[in-house]
């Protein structure tokens, strides 16, 4: 890991330790849940493995086995750069984020996005049903589902997350923003590569559904319940049931501003 990422790595662990500890002044009764949680643990690293740890700690596995699987995870240095690049991410692009130590101890869709870097690990490594235990319970706690063996970049920020689903082929590339109740799902029984490609810098919108082996070109943008079965040229807004071209966006990364607004052009159709 180079000097720069293990600072940048140490910065955001800092922030956190650091805001923790101003909340703890100030409201004392959280003492003992930071003391657990925030406290103990010296960098970013350790204090994601315990979160899996206790996030996961009813999905049947005894404790020390679970303590196991993850601290061998470890070795993949990518799970936690990739989970600080979504705290990051998360931070800057949610309005309603105050602070790292928010995204890291309550949000549900870091929680569920970390715990499935985790099973994609463990189903790279063909412990398969490790992994789709691990699916099954986060799909169970938190309503997030994703298979064990989609791909998904980092820099993601999963809004809410609440009914979101993708699929077994999916692929979700770098500094993607998703909404609630999204499906990247396949449109039936077909069997191999099914499922959505994402661009980087994507915005997909609440409720929207993408279906079959589709790509989504880098910068495009997916309008809130828009079901989309074709795919979608880079930079292109695309709204509607079926989904059709309804204008570019205006920005390179959607994903980052977040704003869902768009002026219809009708000679887009």
């Amino acid at each position: 890991m180079s000097k720069l990422l293990s600072s940048k790595l140490s910065l955001i662990w800092e922030e956190i330790t650091n805001k923790a500890q101003l909340e703890n002044n100030c409201e004392p009764i959280l003492s003992n849940y930071f003391e657990v949680n925030i406290f103990p643990f010296e960098n970013l690293r350790q204090g994601l493995s315990s979160k899996l740890e206790k996030d996961l700690a009813g999905a049947g596995l005894k404790q020390p086995v679970l303590a196991n699987l993850i601290a061998e995870s470890e070795s993949n240095t990518s799970l936690v750069t990739d989970a600080a690049a979504d705290i990051q991410a998360t931070l800057d692009r949610d309005s309603a984020c105050n602070s790292p130590l928010e995204v890291f101890l309550f949000y549900k869709g870091f929680a569920a996005l970390q715990a499935h870097r985790l099973a994609n690990h463990l189903w790279l490594k063909k412990q398969r049903l490790l992994a789709l235990l691990i699916q099954s319970y986060v799909s169970s706690r938190f309503g997030i589902d994703i298979h064990p063996a989609a791909r998904i970049g980092r820099g993601i920020m999963l809004d809410h997350a609440t009914g979101l689903v993708i699929g077994e082929t999916a692929v979700v590339g770098d500094a993607v923003s998703i909404m609630q109740s999204v499906t990247l799902g396949g449109t039936g029984k077909e069997i191999g590569d099914r499922h959505p490609k994402i661009g980087y810098g994507v915005l997909i919108g609440p409720g929207a559904k993408i279906l079959g082996n589709i790509n989504v070109g880098t910068g495009a943008m997916i309008a809130a319940s828009s079901v989309v079965l074709k795919s979608v040229s880079e930079h292109a807004i695309v709204a509607g049931v079926p989904a059709k071209v309804v204008g570019n966006t205006q920005t390179k990364e959607p994903s980052l501003t977040m704003n869902h607004n768009f002026i219809f052009h009708p000679d887009k159709n």
